[in-house]
């Protein structure tokens, strides 16, 4: 008996294991339909999983739901945006609620939620993104409260990791974020009253009308938090909190009613020692403030109480003092004292713009030096009003000498200041100047500056600015960085805008430097790849480019004079001119330098604005050295390289454009333009080039050195990485030369040279067939020859055509002939019709005879083009319907002889 009851246990015990181990896969899909169909059913937004997963092990005996990639997209009237999103979601259910109906309310019991974003959002009609509930059909029949639709949360613990809280309010200006978001909670919400345990660490950030109150400070919450939900009550009943290192604790409730919330909250610092002071610096400044030694107090206290609705915000009174307090690190030789701060922060009718802070004092000394602030500002959420004061000198030395400034910084020098403020924001965002008050100097000596930022330490020797009521005047600013030195005075309009208003600087400015170098102003940019996935943090190699950018917040005209520039490895003599910097853009205006030996005006404008530099100049080069030029520049380097050779001056006028590199030097390829060049030569260094040699190997008439490009004009344009050279002409002797083409930048090579060959040297053969023709016009006689080269640059291919010529040569020659036969015949017409006339009878006679004189004549002449020796058209015999065209060939097979010459061995008389 015991045995059957053993096998039943048995049997049974394997039936429930195998229920679950396999009731996940008939239950997974089902389970996934009916969260998404519960919640799709019930919001205005859509709710989306990449996979559900069902365990009935790991929560045994209860159900563990998991889903990832959740995410939840919002509809009309914030279409497409990501009200909430997770890497992981998991809930922990009873296993009886994966057999509800697709209409039946889940019970939840455990949530745990991993690489959230809750990103909620209000738009400038105060449009919430998270106002997705779908509004319920009015009845008149009152209804019990249903329970077959969406969630019961019978929640007994939840926890959220990795995750951000983001809040955005466009009607407001305010921005409230949580990162690095850990939050877990404990007790049993099925209750109608409950104490709910939680404990929260995050970084919070909050920034109101473009002004950064906490930027990602380090939060920590401990808080026991009475629940009552038919109140819709919740008490703060044990609480703890650090704000960076200041301890706060609090008390007090929210209630939530219809139609706003109830706010009762009081809190302080549970002591009065002035490390609390400490403790509000974020902790990366501050360091370990454990070990300082401190006098006197430091007290925060406040309270908030009223209703919050769509018009009011609780009441509040926040008090900050501290009377005559000091610090010292222990590692520091100075120590900071008479500290003094009374500030209160207050808001007495529940309306925001009746916002108000007093710093009635804030005061303190590193040794003798002294800093005193007064300031009141009121309607702090509306139109800021602000009076102040501010007065002080300090050696900048000191404050690192009292306090852990970070090493970069390096700060030295002497401040000076006493300046008074009075403006309201309404004034400075309508550029209203006028209606706002400051006066005071404000002055610094050998003050420096060292950041990570910036490509080298900054030392101003001395800076002195003025504060008008409109403007603010710079009397002095001279100093040092790297290898330059700079000089400048001018005029600041709009400080208050630039400072409160996001303006840029407006202001002229008169600029002299000694020696100004580009590299000096370089700066370091870290790029990061932003991560896949937005749970994650950013990460991945860092990229550092170097980058020269224009500011942005800068609005100038600036008077330069330099004695020296350095712009990568030119540099520049005598630069005066006018610099324009607007919209990232410098635009640059009768700017005129010294360089390799000339002259250089130029006009144009920089901007890098767009992630890609560009430029566009235009270049006015008057007798710069063309092999300095053409060896440091890279643009002629590409444009002209054939330029390598000669030994002058070059003027020249350029107009360019195209995209720049990151440290703004040309970026080649991108470029387009136009070049005119004037090249007073004094000498060709025939082999710097490749081209030249092997055009005289297959022209060997020609001696470079008597070549001569002295005074030679030419013209071209560049795009798309192609250079253009228009037709022009240079001249060998009493040889012209005809050239135009174009090349690549990467030099290949497309050009046509057509040399105008005069007959004298083609050798002794054609100069007495010359002769032996005897007609004056053959005296000028040239014949063309092409050179077609191709190649590349250091390469290059020269090829040669002699078709042209003996066609052109051949042509002539005939037509010489013809012509003279043509005159020939007319003076015998002419003689038979006088004879005619004068009644002749035997002219007829005479006159036949001269024709076939002259027929002979003729052929004795195409004979002897045909043949050099004497008595050929004694024995030439032709057919009267063959001579032309024998006749026509002949010349031309002995035009190719003679031209044969010129592409082989010189002959002495080559030249006679």
């Amino acid at each position: 008996m015991g045995k059957k009851i053993l096998k039943i246990v048995g049997v049974l015990l394997l039936l429930i294991i195998v229920v679950i181990v396999a009731a996940p896969f008939f239950l997974e899909a089902k389970i996934g339909d009916i969260i998404k169909n519960n919640v799709n059913n019930n919001v205005n937004a859509t709710l989306d999983f990449s996979e559900a997963n069902l365990s009935l092990v790991r929560s045994f005996p209860n159900a563990e739901v998991n889903f990832k990639d959740v995410v939840l997209i919002n509809k009309a009237p914030f279409q497409g945006d990501t009200l909430f999103k997770a890497v992981n979601l998991d809930l922990t259910m009873g296993i009886m609620q994966l057999f509800k109906g697709t209409g039946d309310a889940i019970a939840i019991n455990n949530i745990n939620l991993d690489g959230a974003l809750v990103n909620i959002v209000v738009d400038e009609e105060e449009n919430a993104n998270y106002d997705i509930a779908i509004a319920s059909e009015t009845t008149t029949t009152v209804e019990e409260p249903s329970t077959t639709d969406g969630f019961a949360f019978d929640l007994q613990s939840y926890e959220i990791t990795n995750s951000r809280i983001y809040y955005t309010d466009n009607s407001t200006g305010i921005t409230f974020k949580l990162d690095d978001f850990q939050h877990k909670g404990t007790g049993d919400l099925s209750l109608a009253t409950s104490e709910l345990d939680t404990h929260t660490n995050a970084f919070i950030s909050l920034e109101m009308d473009s002004v950064n109150y906490l930027n990602k400070n380090k939060i920590k919450l401990d808080a026991l938090i009475g629940i009552d939900l038919n109140e819709n009550k919740y008490s703060f009943l044990k609480n703890e909190a650090l704000l960076n290192q200041l301890p706060l604790v609090f008390d007090g409730f929210v209630k939530l009613n219809e139609t706003n919330q109830e706010v009762d909250l009081t809190f302080k610092t549970p002591s009065s020692d002035f490390k609390n002071f400490l403790g509000v610096i974020p902790e990366v400044y501050s360091k370990d403030i454990a070990t300082v030694s401190t006098t006197g107090d430091f007290i925060v206290n406040g309270n908030f109480s009223g209703i919050v609705d769509d018009t009011h915000i609780p009441k509040f009174n926040i008090e900050i003092k501290s009377d005559n307090a000091s610090f010292k690190y222990p590692d520091l030789p100075k120590a900071v004292r008479n500290v003094f701060f009374d500030i209160q922060l207050n808001n007495k009718t529940g309306v925001t713009e009746d916002t108000y802070v007093d710093i009635n004092k804030a005061s303190f000394m590193i040794d003798e030096d002294k800093f005193n602030l007064t300031s009141h500002i009121t309607e702090l959420m509306g139109n800021t009003k602000v009076k102040a004061h501010i007065d002080g000198a300090m050696n900048l030395a000191n404050i690192s000498k009292a306090y852990p400034v970070p090493a970069e910084y390096n700060l030295k020098g002497l401040l000076k200041a006493d300046i008074t403020t009075a403006f309201d924001m309404a004034s400075v965002e309508k550029q209203q100047y006028e209606k706002t008050n400051t006066t005071g100097d404000l002055s610094v000596t050998n003050f420096e500056y060292s950041s990570d930022e910036l490509a080298n330490p900054v030392k101003f020797n001395t800076a002195k600015l003025t504060f008008n009521p409109k403007t603010v005047t710079l009397n002095q600013l001279n100093g040092i960085t790297g290898t330059t030195d700079f000089d400048a005075t001018g005029t600041i309009n709009n400080l208050l805008g630039f400072m409160f208003n996001d303006e840029k600087v407006e202001g002229n400015f008169s600029l002299k430097s000694n020696s100004f170098a580009l590299s000096d102003f370089m700066v370091a940019e870290t790029n990061a790849p932003a991560a896949t996935n937005e749970s994650k943090s950013n990460s991945g190699e860092v990229v550092q480019e170097e980058k020269i950018k224009i500011p942005s917040f800068l609005d100038a005209t600036i008077n330069a004079d330099a004695k020296k520039v350095f712009y990568d490895d030119i540099v520049l003599n005598d630069v005066k001119g006018v610099l324009k910097i607007k919209d990232e853009t410098a635009t640059l205006s009768n700017m005129t330098a010294g360089m390799f030996g000339g002259k250089i005006a130029f006009n144009g404008d920089v901007s890098t604005k767009n992630e890609i530099p560009t430029f566009n100049m235009k270049l006015d080069l008057n007798q710069l050295g063309i092999q300095e030029t053409f060896a440091s520049v890279d643009l002629f380097k590409t444009v002209a390289p054939i330029a390598k050779m000669l030994n002058g001056k070059l003027t020249s006028d350029i107009s360019l454009s195209g995209n720049l590199t990151d440290d703004l030097m040309p970026n080649l390829l991108s470029l387009s333009g136009d070049l005119f060049a004037d090249i007073m030569t004094e000498e060709v260094n025939t082999e710097a080039s490749p081209v030249l040699s092997s055009l005289v190997s297959k022209l060997n008439f020609i001696d470079l050195k008597e070549l001569s490009l002295k005074e030679l004009k030419t013209s071209l344009s560049f795009k798309d990485g192609i250079v253009v050279v228009k037709p022009f002409t240079l001249n060998y002797k009493d040889i012209a030369i005809n050239v135009d083409g174009s090349h690549s930048f990467d030099q290949k090579l497309n050009y046509k040279a057509t040399l105008q060959v005069p007959a004298k040297y083609l050798g002794s053969d054609i100069t007495k067939l010359i002769a032996k023709i005897d007609d004056p016009s053959l005296a000028d006689l040239t014949i063309p020859v092409v050179a077609n080269i191709g190649g590349l640059y250091n390469s290059p291919t020269v090829t040669t055509d002699m078709t042209s010529g003996v066609k052109q040569l051949t042509t002539q020659l005939i037509e010489v002939e013809k012509q003279k036969l043509i005159a020939k015949g007319t003076d015998k017409a002419k003689d038979l019709i006088g004879g005619l006339i004068s009644g002749n009878k035997t002219t007829t006679d005479s006159t036949s005879q001269k024709s076939t004189d002259t027929k002979t004549a003729a052929k004795d002449l195409l004979g002897g083009i045909l043949s050099t020796k004497k008595d050929t058209a004694a024995t030439t015999s032709v057919k009267k319907d063959t001579t032309p065209v024998k006749t026509e060939e002949a010349v031309k097979e002995k035009a190719k002889d003679i031209l044969g010459g010129l592409f082989g061995k010189k002959k002495k008389d080559s030249t006679n």
